[in-house]
């Protein structure tokens, strides 16, 4: 392959023991125009460009408080379903991907996000269409596991050990200059309005469809090589039975993924309080639009800030990932101690949805409430940079990484879910707040055992090959019901896995294997 010359001559020794312990491979790197194209960063921004157009919109839109819409309770029942059915999918949604390919599964995410915004402009010219937008959300939770356990595998894979906060922060920033260009055009029709326009819900549209094509003009991952030679290793599309038997011995074998589910189920919990029960509660359009800005802008800040940090190659792995912990819980309790001296000053019914009463951008007091509003989106971003990071400071393998980027989304969504669906029973503000608050700590408190015992300044080959060994023990148990047939030829993939896996890194542990 002309984009992909071994330089390692190990590879043809024919020793089995050196293939299988200390064979690392380095490739070329294609050069010229194709050499920028076939850059991981430049397949990264790409990648931020398809969730831009989607999710970024989206964000956009949920980030004005109940779509854009008046009815709130709709918006909050569309959430709930849309959450639920993405906690349901994403936990499979590594196995899809690693047998559909990370182009296909993104196509197939993206084309959900569309559906959702027209459904909202449906409401906007009907207003009893409530039930489709219930039944756009939850087609949208389905689509949307889908594309961001894809997003998380190649978003990760791709990077080197000493850039994953570096690739996080290039994706995040782009991703958010959706919402960022959403929440532009939102304050700029409504700055003089009191409602929320067709045109707005049109213009989202057209960039959500845009966003449907990228996928297919990305570089195909299995030609993809690292900044540092190393090739990107890729499923080889197993049988489903091998793949879901993976994902189980992905949690049996590394359980202290586990330890980081409480963090994972708190990273969606809070939007719910900071959407409806402080930006839609307490802001008329004009304001909201102005806070959502300036929201997803804090965000691009907060991703590459604290990716920065977590990619000091001064600083041991291990004090990154302490000091990005001690860092979280700082913020946690500054945007909340904050946050709560305004949450105690107002209900659910001293503010009804209806309310003229609500703060506009002239409004006295208005100034703080938005510090605390951005405060909130530095956190947002924070917490979830950390989160991916330490999922890729546990692998490289862009197949296992998958596996935890289904975790992480189904179980971030399960909270979303629970939220949204609180919200729409009205549950009073301050206890939304609290629950906010209290998962949020507990997810750190939960997540700094598996930082100390789980984290390393290197990973090890043995780590980032796990599902290969589980899937092969999985072989040899369906002997007697299989065949020797097609065990072995499926044992000759495994193996065939393994040595891709352990030729992608310039320092491995020899002994792992």
């Amino acid at each position: 392959m002309a984009d992909a010359t071994e330089k390692d001559s190990a590879s043809n020794s024919g020793s089995s023991n050196d293939e299988l312990g200390n064979h690392v491979g380095i490739y070329e790197r294609p050069t010229g125009i194709k050499g920028i194209y076939h850059h991981p960063v430049t397949q990264v921004s790409m990648l931020g460009f398809v969730c831009f157009m989607g999710p970024g919109l989206f964000n956009a839109l949920n980030g004005l408080g109940a779509g854009g819409q008046v009815d709130s309770t709709t918006s909050a029942n569309a959430n709930t379903a849309l959450y639920a059915t993405f906690a349901a999918g994403a936990f499979f949604s590594g196995s899809i991907n690693n047998k559909l390919g990370s182009r296909l599964t993104l196509l197939l995410g993206t084309t959900g996000y569309s559906l959702y915004i027209g459904a909202f402009l449906a409401m906007n010219i009907h207003p009893h269409a409530g039930a489709f937008v219930i039944a756009a959300g939850a087609i949208l939770g389905i689509c949307a596991g889908l594309l961001w356990t894809a997003q998380g595998s190649l978003m990760l894979g791709y990077a080197t050990e000493g850039q994953k906060g570096k690739f996080i922060g290039i994706f995040w920033g782009i991703f958010n200059l959706g919402a960022v260009v959403g929440a532009s055009v939102s304050l700029g029709q409504n700055f003089h309005s009191t409602v929320f326009g067709n045109g707005t819900y049109i213009g989202f549209l057209i960039l959500t469809l845009i966003g449907v094509c990228i996928p297919m003009l990305m570089v195909d991952p299995t030609r993809m090589i690292r900044t540092d030679g190393t090739k990107v290793t890729t499923p080889r599309h197993p049988s489903w039975k091998v793949e879901i038997y993976g994902l189980w011995m992905t949690l049996v074998n590394d359980p202290m993924v586990i330890l980081l589910f409480p963090m994972f189920f708190a990273s969606n919990w809070f939007y719910t309080w900071q959407f409806n029960e402080y930006n839609d509660a307490l802001f008329n359009i004009r304001a909201r639009s102005l806070n959502n800005l300036v929201y997803w802008l804090s965000q691009i800040v907060g991703s590459i800030s604290i990716g920065f940090l977590l990619d000091q190659q001064l600083i041991s792995r291990r004090i990154r990932a302490f000091s990005g912990w001690v860092i979280l819980f700082f913020m946690i309790f500054v945007v909340h101690i904050w946050a709560f001296f305004y949450q105690r000053q107002y209900t659910r019914e001293s503010l009804p949805s209806d309310s003229k009463n609500k703060y506009d951008i002239f409004s006295h007091g208005y100034a703080g409430r938005i510090m605390v509003y951005i405060f909130c989106g530095l956190l947002d971003a924070m917490w979830q940079t950390t989160a991916y990071w330490l999922m890729g400071a546990m692998s490289n393998d862009p197949a296992k990484l998958a596996h935890f980027a289904g975790f992480y989304k189904s179980i971030q969504s399960a909270g979303g879910a629970g939220a949204w669906r609180a919200d729409a029973r009205k549950t009073p503000f301050m206890n939304m707040f609290i629950s906010t608050w209290v998962l949020l700590v507990a997810g750190l408190v939960f997540a700094l055992p598996m930082i100390y015992l789980r984290v390393k300044d290197h990973t090890d080959i043995a780590d980032e090959t796990l599902w290969v060994h589980c899937s092969l023990a999985f072989c040899c148990v369906l002997i007697p019901f299989q065949g020797c047939g097609w065990t072995i030829l499926d044992a000759s993939w495994m193996q065939t896995s393994l040595l891709a896996s352990n030729a992608r890194g310039p320092r491995r542990n020899d002994n792992a294997a």
